[in-house]
């Protein structure tokens, strides 16, 4: 039997794993992604804020190494559905299982101006330019923007404010800079009041200006103003942009998607095809676009395949868990723990932030890549 699995992030290599590591050589494992290999979300602000260099937090696929896994390095062009039927630009592959696991494209060219006058953090070329950038920033006005919603990472842009203050400060230039935080969201992360509230506090005590329920419409590269959907405006010397994510135009060209995502059914992951599930960015599920999230459904969807082949009783469905390690500064790190259940109001809370909790954020990481890659990593 062979399981087809679209993309290498992190529900793809966790769901891969989990197969390869359950059935072996009996079950045929082809996984497909477009890259040469992984980098952690978090990894890329550690290079854009020159903690790590860009060699050090890349992982490439020619490391995977589990029988009955195979990775292809291809780009996907369709997907039938029914038929299980995908094609690449490395060939045609015919599956019994199919698991869309694409995660989101990012359009920083949907937001006018954005590519002329601003930057990006989100995609890997992105945020590892911006290396260079702040190396020679001299100060000045620092605005943080969101362009659209839904975003990945929701905590991202935070974290990206509090350490831009810990980089300029460490540059002795923070007293001549000012840093503005611009979000569509009432507060910095809703399903948690604790964590919300613990990062409005740190913006004050920065002076980070907090600027709520507001979305980055455009940008003017000539007058260097940032300008909001509710009409106001927001003068810059540099600007960090989250651009407008998307689902995959080849899930959308393959009549995947509804209303921009794939819609699954909530505890099991399963599409409206049978044998066809998604997991992660690229759908609809409820939960955060978030790598952990896609982590928790990969696992679910491994159970669900299991019991099919095995015959065994329905496993447990997905219970909407996840744990978001959040970036204070200060070499300080909080984790979030959130739950979030179909027809349910999601809910979390907050532990730190802490030096204990920057080591176990870097265990969770160690173990991800000893798991899926079979190395040691620091």
């Amino acid at each position: 039997m062979r399981v087809l699995v679209l993309g290498a992030g992190f529900g793809g290599l966790e769901l891969s794993t989990r197969l390869a590591d359950e059935f072996g050589g009996d079950l045929d494992v082809v996984l497909i992604d477009k890259s040469e290999g992984f980098i952690f979300g978090f990894s890329k602000l550690d290079v854009m804020f020159g903690r790590k260099l860009a060699a050090d937090v890349f992982h490439p696929y020619r490391d995977l190494d589990k029988p009955g896994l195979t990775f292809v390095r291809a780009t996907v062009h369709l997907i039938d559905p029914v038929a299980k039927h995908v094609e690449t630009d490395s060939g045609a592959f015919d599956a019994d299982i199919i698991v869309v696991a694409l995660g989101a494209e990012l359009h920083p060219s949907a937001t006018p101006g954005l590519t002329e006058g601003g930057h990006e953090f989100y995609t890997v070329e992105g945020a590892f330019a911006l290396r260079d950038v702040l190396s020679s920033f001299a100060g000045g006005r620092v605005v943080v923007g969101v362009t659209s919603t839904p975003f990945k990472c929701p905590p991202a842009p935070s974290e990206t404010a509090l350490l831009m203050h810990d980089f300029l400060a460490q540059r002795g230039i923070r007293d001549r800079s000012s840093i503005s935080l611009v979000m569509p969201l009432g507060v910095p992360i809703p399903p948690s009041p604790a964590a919300s509230e613990a990062l409005l506090v740190a913006f004050a005590e920065r002076g980070i200006s907090w600027h709520p329920e507001t979305v980055v419409s455009s940008l003017d590269p000539a007058a260097k103003v940032a300008r909001f959907s509710d009409g106001s405006e927001m003068p810059y010397d540099l600007f960090l942009g989250v651009p407008t994510h998307r689902a995959p135009a080849v899930v959308e060209e393959s009549g995947l998607a509804v209303d921009g995502w794939i819609r699954v059914d909530p505890r099991t992951l399963e599409t409206r095809w049978p044998g066809v599930y998604a997991v992660g960015d690229v759908t609809s599920v409820g939960t955060p676009k978030a790598g952990v999230f896609a982590e928790g459904q990969a696992s679910v969807v491994a159970a669900q395949i299991a019991s099919n082949l095995r015959r065994g009783s329905p496993p447990t469905g997905y219970d909407g868990q996840g744990i978001c390690y959040l970036e204070f500064g200060h070499d300080q790190v909080a984790r979030v723990s959130v739950t979030f259940l179909s027809g349910e109001a999601p809910v979390g809370d907050l532990e730190g932030p802490s030096y204990e909790i920057a080591a176990d954020k870097g265990h969770f990481g160690t173990s991800r890549i000893q798991r899926w890659f079979g190395r040691s990593w620091s």
